[in-house]
């Protein structure tokens, strides 16, 4: 299959400057670029400057497409570089609801995980309501983060039109290697949080595998910390299939 993502360098000669393409790399490039306002990803940050992160542009938002891309992605990620993402971009709409957001993210998670041609992963549990519980694809866990043009305060989940990033797991435990490095490098994020969005970190943050924690939930995060975000699925695949029923809704 033909590779459709491309790097950094490739997105500017790939696309036009007008192009929607073009327009919402570059407010994605002045993002992970600051040095004024450094975004609170410092994994983003560093795959960005590096040139270890990879970019799928979709017009329309094509599910069977999103999957061969994502599986082949993961075939090839560890080559990448030890801070390597998957950002896929579509194309901007009209702004919709934040609620329509969040089940677009679990809409197109459960329809990537019936197309998947890779059994799940034996050392993750189907249940979504479980710690150690990651989406995964192609065989491989994936930490998905969703930014959205109706997220206002929480500017670090906000881009102009619907944006998925997958983010292998095992890029977290390559660079969490240790107790002390991982503290150092959530500290991190959270002391850039702080002054980055116009509210206060979400109590969903947190680590892989904690007790108390989930995962899926951190995937989506509204607006405020009032809006936490319920289980949609007791697991992927598992009910009738729906389908996008129109491009807007899916773009």
């Amino acid at each position: 299959m033909p590779r459709l993502y491309c790097r950094k360098g490739e997105v500017h000669a790939d696309f036009a400057v007008s192009s929607w393409q073009s327009v919402l790399f570059s407010e994605f490039e002045a993002q992970m670029s600051s040095e004024a306002r450094p975004f609170p990803c410092i994994f983003g940050v560093t795959g960005y400057r590096q040139d270890q992160l990879r970019y799928l542009f979709l017009d329309p938002f094509d599910i069977e497409i999103l999957g061969e891309q994502l599986a082949l992605f993961v075939s090839e990620c560890r080559s990448h570089g030890p801070n390597t993402s998957l950002v896929v971009f579509t194309r901007p709409g009209p702004v919709q609801a934040m609620d329509a957001y969040y089940r677009k993210l679990w809409l197109t998670l459960d329809l990537l995980a019936r197309i998947d041609k890779s059994p799940w992963p034996d050392a993750i549990p189907q249940q979504l309501d479980d710690p150690l519980w990651e989406f995964s694809f192609a065989g491989e866990p994936i930490f998905v983060v969703c930014s959205t043009p109706a997220h206002v305060l929480r500017q670090s989940r906000r881009s102009s039109a619907f944006m998925l990033t997958f983010q292998p797991r095992w890029v977290f435990e390559k660079i969490l290697g240790t107790e002390k490095t991982a503290e150092a490098a959530f500290a991190e994020v959270r002391r850039r949080l702080i002054p980055f969005d116009g509210t206060s970190p979400s109590p969903l943050l947190g680590r892989y595998g904690d007790h108390e924690g989930r995962e899926y939930q951190q995937y989506f995060l509204y607006d405020d910390n009032e809006g936490l975000s319920k289980c949609p699925f007791m697991r992927l695949a598992q009910h009738k299939c729906h389908h996008i029923e129109n491009k807007e809704e899916a773009a």
